[in-house]
């Protein structure tokens, strides 16, 4: 072949990669979490106002969350239920997002999208509700054209914060109404594992190992931190947090939970936007995606 026609099909060869589909000629991207993207997520909730379950506002911030969900092509079912609170019974909805992988078995990544109910001030949850259904929202667009081993579920919990007093059973409702809704159709054998995300987004962001999460799993999160430079971050302490990890724990699923509770404006009127860094999210999500397929090839038994 003379030079010319090597040129000519070399510029051909160059010319199909570049057009071709994912797996038919060149491998499909990385995915890539875009901070900027979820912090803009997290002002658009906040201008919603006080998102406290069974309020017009969490109603609100549901129909914001379906309509992003639905924009990027894929479908948000939600799980409507009445839990009985000390206030009474309120209507309360999971948002569930099923990115396929090549097997039905599942690794959820989860977090909550109401705040708090607070009669003395307005609280509108940047942090404390905000960050982590932002992040979830972000994540969505992130993985929705991946297809790992594993399908990978996002859900968004009702029901997190306690309607009086997190006493009792006054909390995680809909972490605990997922499980339970798990055990009765079956699909509990199918969950692998599970991710929760909560407060991840304040500006002098610092993640303690937490105690009852599952060894293992918080081990290959806390490598793929170091590895990416954020041990300052995902720091060596410990400490224990009663959240929405635990009605998985208690069924028998790996479970980590990723929270910063060393905040000041945390159940506060000061947890507004200003405290929120689009840094943050970042390093969280950069952490979480290079994770994944360790954590997918530990739950696949590689």
């Amino acid at each position: 072949m003379n030079r010319l026609a090597a040129l000519s099909a070399l510029t051909a060869l160059c010319a199909f990669a570049a057009e071709a589909p994912a797996g038919q000629g060149r491998p499909a991207a990385a995915p890539r979490f875009d901070g900027n993207r979820a912090y803009e997520h997290v002002r658009r909730l906040v201008a919603i106002g006080p998102r406290p379950a069974g309020s017009e506002g969490i109603a609100r911030a549901r129909a914001y969350i379906a309509d992003q969900i639905g924009s990027l092509g894929l479908r948000g079912v939600e799980h409507a239920f009445d839990a009985q609170t000390p206030a009474g019974r309120v209507r309360m909805a999971n948002i569930s997002v099923v990115i396929p992988g090549a097997r039905p078995e599942r690794l959820i990544v989860g977090g909550h999208y109401d705040t708090k109910r607070f009669g003395q001030f307005r609280f509108v949850g940047a942090n404390d509700g905000g960050s982590s259904a932002a992040f979830l929202l972000e994540l969505a667009r992130a993985l929705k054209d991946r297809r790992g081993p594993l399908t990978i579920e996002l859900v968004l919990f009702d029901g997190e914060e306690a309607v009086v007093d997190w006493t009792g059973t006054d909390h995680t409702y809909g972490s605990r109404e997922y499980v339970a809704n798990a055990r009765r159709d079956g699909s509990l054998a199918q969950i692998r594992a599970m991710v929760l995300v909560d407060m991840i987004g304040d500006r002098n962001l610092r993640i303690r190992r937490e105690q009852f999460s599952t060894r293992w799993l918080t081990d290959l999160i806390w490598a793929s931190a170091g590895r990416l430079g954020h041990s300052d971050v995902f720091t060596a302490e410990s400490m224990a947090v009663e959240d929405d990890h635990l009605p998985f724990l208690e069924a028998g699923i790996p479970a980590v939970d990723l929270i910063d509770l060393e905040y000041a404006a945390w159940h506060t009127e000061a947890d507004s936007i200003e405290q929120i860094s689009a840094g943050s999210l970042q390093i969280v999500g950069d952490v979480l995606l290079d994770a994944l397929p360790a954590v997918e090839a530990r739950l696949m038994g590689r």
